[in-house]
C-alpha cells in the first residue's frame, strides 16, 4: 500500500467518524466521554490526522451504533 492509499483510508475514516456523530446528534465531547478518550482526539480523528487504535475504533463503533469491519485479505487482481 502506498502512501496516498493510505491517505484516502484516513480521509474516509474521519468523513465516516463524524458523519455517525452527526447522524446520532452527538457533539465531539459527548461521544468522546463515552467512548473514553479525549475530546481533541477526537477531534483530530474526524480531521484524518490521528490514526486510532482497533480499540478506539470498537468504543467509537459501540457508542455510534454503527457497525465496525475490520478485514485482511489478499486483492483481486484485474485483468484489462
Amino acid at each position: 500500500m502506498n502512501s496516498k492509499t493510505f491517505e484516502q483510508l484516513q480521509i474516509k475514516l474521519a468523513k465516516d467518524i463524524k458523519a455517525a456523530r452527526r447522524a446520532a446528534g452527538m457533539s465531539q465531547e459527548a461521544l468522546a466521554l463515552q467512548a473514553e478518550v479525549d475530546r481533541t482526539y477526537v477531534s483530530q480523528l474526524e480531521r484524518g490526522i490521528a490514526n486510532p487504535s482497533l480499540l478506539v475504533l470498537y468504543r467509537l463503533a459501540s457508542v455510534l451504533g454503527c457497525d465496525l469491519n475490520v478485514t485482511l485479505g489478499k486483492s483481486e487482481t484485474k485483468d484489462a
